[in-house]
């Protein structure tokens, strides 16, 4: 004990012979380091508006003027879904060395966020358009690592010194730049202004309603038959989602499905929808009305290892048979990184689950590629469909796909038919199944089984009849099976 009363005693004498500002000194160079990235060595966020803010004040006594890129890189949670955390780390360390040889040693560079950068550079207004495209050309260039060819896109947010304010709004302005690029897609930039801050502002106020709306159960689910393209019979239906908002009434998807992948919702929205069609398909059977529930997977939700596992569990407590039940993934999803995608077709497959590439014609698919994902179907995207009836050109595209599924051994479905001559074009093309506003509206669980009732055989149903097989009698069933 004595002697480390006495070693603290020396310690707080030699500390004592140090001027207090070599030891402030000493203080401020450790926590510099502690706000360092430890794997590229930029400064973190607080280090970087420090610096930044010390930047702008001497560029202001000096009347000089600037830029700074946000830059988000696109794509990189696939990279390291597919190649794995050890090669993003790698193409996340060349993204820095790239940005250090790039902007110069009078440039101020951060790691803002897992896959967000920020420059800042000392030049004139002018020259900005040229640091732009240089920082688009050398960070799109492909990382090799190991034989592996690493790649993300780039979406680069620009904002002014002086014209668009102090360093915290420029920061904040140049992100909000970055993210209207990735909302038109990504691989690209954009400079600030007003109309994008904005809406930011609505989105960011559409997320919180909709992290509400999921709490309050303002989401729903209406369902829209596929019909049989010979006997025009209903066979299977799809869920498709809507948001029943207190003042805007019903929301499609569309406006706030890309908002909920932003802002983190997209998880719990995906799995909502999975419980949701799935105690409905429970229902139904309860009620002798067995057919096949169809909903829309995203990207998020297949990258995502607990998506399939929840999914199975789910099966399983509603005791449904997992052949009945279809995941459809849009073709650009699918091919975006084709062995992630892969291997939750096969995982899907192995479950058991239908597998659907929707809207098949808008991306980039090849018939090798396809060959690799194990699907049962595809889905003709709806604007070959409304263009199939007079375009001789949408009956080219139409017909390939058809004669491509057939090849594959997979079926075929045109969606969005709304007239009497697209029908018979899709039927006389060969299509299996018909969807659209021509046989029925997208409807609620209820209006789905009024519409059985009727079409019960024997009850005179017309030319919306469901296919006789879909009604089975109700037998108790164990609780270990899935019927």
């Amino acid at each position: 004990m004595l002697m480390w009363v006495l070693l603290g005693v020396l310690l707080g004498a030699a500390l004592a012979l140090l001027p207090l500002s070599a030891v402030q000194q000493r203080w401020k160079r450790a926590r510099r380091r502690r706000q360092c990235d430890p794997l590229t060595g930029l400064p973190l966020s607080r280090r970087f508006e420090d610096d930044f803010t010390a930047a702008l004040e001497s560029l202001a006594r000096r009347g000089g003027e600037g830029c700074l890129l946000y830059i988000g890189l696109d794509g990189f949670r696939l990279v390291n879904d597919e190649h794995g955390k050890e090669n993003g780390d790698q193409l996340l360390i060349h993204t820095a060395a790239r940005l250090r040889q790039l902007a110069g040693e009078r440039a101020l560079i951060g790691r803002l966020g897992g896959d967000e950068f920020a420059v800042w550079s000392e030049i004139p207004a002018a020259q900005t358009d040229r640091l732009v495209k240089q920082t688009l050309e050398t960070l799109c260039e492909p990382v090799v690592n190991g034989g592996t060819a690493l790649r993300a896109g780039l979406s680069v947010g620009v904002a002014m010194s002086p014209e668009h304010g102090g360093s915290i709004r420029l920061i904040r302005r140049a992100q909000t730049a970055m993210r209207s690029v990735k909302r038109l897609g990504g691989n690209g930039h954009a400079f600030f202004d007003a109309v994008q801050e904005e809406v930011m502002r609505e989105e960011m106020a559409l997320a919180r309603e909709l992290r509400e709306a999921i709490k309050r159960q303002q989401l729903e689910l209406v369902y829209q038959p596929k019909v049989n393209a010979a006997t025009l019979q209903v066979t299977s239906v799809e869920a498709l989602l809507r948001w029943r908002h207190p003042t805007l009434g019903m929301v499609s998807p569309a406006r706030f499905i890309s908002v909920a992948e932003r802002y983190g919702l997209i998880d719990a929205i995906g799995d909502w929808v999975a419980d949701t069609a799935l105690a409905q398909a429970a229902h139904w059977r309860e009620l002798g009305l067995r057919m096949r529930v169809a909903i829309n997977v995203s990207g998020y939700q297949m990258r995502s290892d607990d998506f399939i596992a929840r999914l199975e569990k789910g099966l399983k407590l509603h005791r449904l048979r997992p052949e009945r039940f279809t995941c459809e993934i849009t073709e650009s999803v699918a091919m975006e990184h084709a062995s992630v995608t892969e291997r939750a077709f096969k995982r899907l497959g192995a479950l058991g689950v239908h597998v659907s590439i929707d809207d098949f014609g808008t991306g980039y698919s090849s018939l090798a590629a396809l060959r690799q994902l194990p699907a049962q179907e595809l889905k003709i995207d709806r604007a070959f469909v409304g263009d199939v009836a007079g375009s001789v050109e949408a009956q080219a595209i139409v017909r390939a796909v058809v004669e491509m599924a057939r090849a594959l051994q997979m079926k075929v479905v045109a969606e969005g038919v709304e007239t009497v001559a697209q029908r018979d074009q899709l039927v006389a093309m060969g299509c299996d199944e018909l969807q659209g506003y021509l046989f029925a509206k997208p409807m609620s669980a209820r209006a789905i089984e009024v519409l059985a009732s009727d079409a019960r055989p024997g009850a005179g149903g017309g030319p919306e009849a469901f296919r006789p097989s879909i009604f089975v009698e109700t037998a108790a069933v164990p609780l270990d099976a899935r019927s």
